[in-house]
């Protein structure tokens, strides 16, 4: 699973609790299995901002490298 699919699942997640829904579960990037509850939203929308970032980091490959001549 990529990070992308990772971070929509949170995201799904994160609506179906704040639109009521009383637990979700998601699996990890290390393929454990982590309930969530309204009680601890929070952890959710900080795993949810970990993701974005780690997205926002990861080297963009824009194709072969050619090479420079002076």
């Amino acid at each position: 699973m990529t990070l992308q699919q990772q971070l929509d699942e949170a995201k799904s997640a994160y609506h179906d609790l704040v639109i009521g829904k009383a637990v979700v579960e998601l699996v990890d990037g290390n393929g454990e299995r982590v309930r969530y509850s309204s009680a601890n939203r929070q952890a959710l929308a900080s795993y949810i901002a970990d993701l974005e970032l780690r997205i926002a980091e990861a080297p963009i490959c824009s194709g072969p490298m050619r090479p420079f001549f002076l």
